[in-house]
């Protein structure tokens, strides 16, 4: 019941928020404009799909070099593809089986659970500040959007929070009894060894707003091909579609269905896309995100050591518990 009860609460919230995003939408319009879609952009969009998962490997390629763990890139993009496919489902999932598969393809299990751990908290670090950066982009076009104070903010504690999480080693040692304390102590010490290391973490951080702003082409690909292009520009998207992707970041629903397409209803909606168009610009977004992901199912089977359910189910478990406490 512990392991299975998050899963049904996630499937019930995401066919709640699928109902929602659909509840007002002509089914049959939006039918019609999914199946019209050029064949051109959708290739171009898978394309960068693909190029996608490249930059993720590279991106954690470089944090493992800055600790110094003995992975070569070919071992982290087959592992990085690895953990994309399971990624479909919650990127908890994924990261969960990517540490088990780095562990078992000879990364130290320390240097497999923190390598993960910062790769992802220095890819939401990239995205708050993408989107703080464009935010005057998006103030220019639609001045009267709400909250326009939360995402500097939120660049601000993300800087804050990894200074934080570098003096985590600093705690007393009457607290080190706890497993927990002890490994947010090594994820400590690897923080401060990454970002001492300017040329890695800068670069990693690079890496990161690229992809960002990679995902953000694929939506405008996609948007062309569905003939919104009048309504739609370049900018529009490199605004609109980093703050989904950080919607997409919460674990609160199975492939991100309802939250992705609430979202971008609201989002492109204060650039005058109208919600039938909105939500088939999400769903074509999220699909072609899994369509990339899926060679990294036959990775998997073609791989030779798979573990048992119930592993990666600890590993979920113990990654979720770290990161709420954390």
């Amino acid at each position: 019941m512990k392991r299975w009860l998050p899963w049904l609460l996630k499937g019930v919230l995401s066919v709640g928020l699928i109902w929602f995003a659909f509840r007002n939408i002509d089914l049959d319009a939006a039918w019609v404009q999914a199946r019209t879609i050029d064949p051109a952009m959708l290739a171009l969009a898978l394309g960068l799909g693909v190029l996608q998962i490249l930059l993720g490997a590279v991106r954690w390629w470089l944090v493992l070099r800055a600790l110094k763990a003995a992975f070569s890139a070919t071992q982290a993009l087959l592992v990085y593809y690895i953990g994309v496919c399971f990624s479909i489902v919650t990127p908890v999932a994924g990261d969960a089986l990517r540490m088990w598969k780095a562990h078992r393809s000879g990364l130290s299990l320390k240097g497999s659970v923190n390598s993960v751990m910062l790769e992802r908290v220095v890819t939401i670090l990239g995205l708050v500040l993408l989107v703080a950066a464009t935010q005057p982009l998006l103030l220019s076009r639609v001045p009267d959007i709400p909250g326009s104070w939360v995402f500097p903010l939120l660049s601000v504690a993300g800087v804050a929070g990894i200074v934080l999480l570098s003096q985590l080693d600093r705690l007393p040692q009457t607290l080190h009894r706890w497993r927990l304390v002890r490994g947010l102590a090594h994820l400590a010490g690897d923080t401060r060894l990454l970002f001492r290391q300017p040329g890695w973490s800068g670069g990693t951080l690079a890496v990161a707003i690229i992809g960002h702003a990679n995902l953000s082409v694929v939506a405008y690909v996609l948007a062309l091909g569905l003939g919104l292009g009048d309504k739609v520009d370049m900018i529009d998207c490199l605004v609109l579609v980093p703050p989904v992707i950080l919607a997409l970041t919460l674990p609160i629903s199975i492939a991100g269905f309802g939250v992705r397409e609430n979202v971008m209803k609201v989002a492109f909606g204060y650039v005058g896309v109208d919600e039938t168009s909105a939500t088939v610009l999400g769903l074509l977004f999220g699909l072609s995100g899994m369509i990339t992901a899926l060679p990294g199912g036959v990775l998997w089977l073609l791989s030779a050591d798979h573990p048992r359910p119930e592993e990666i189910a600890e590993v979920e478990h113990a990654v979720e518990d770290a990161a709420e406490k954390a």
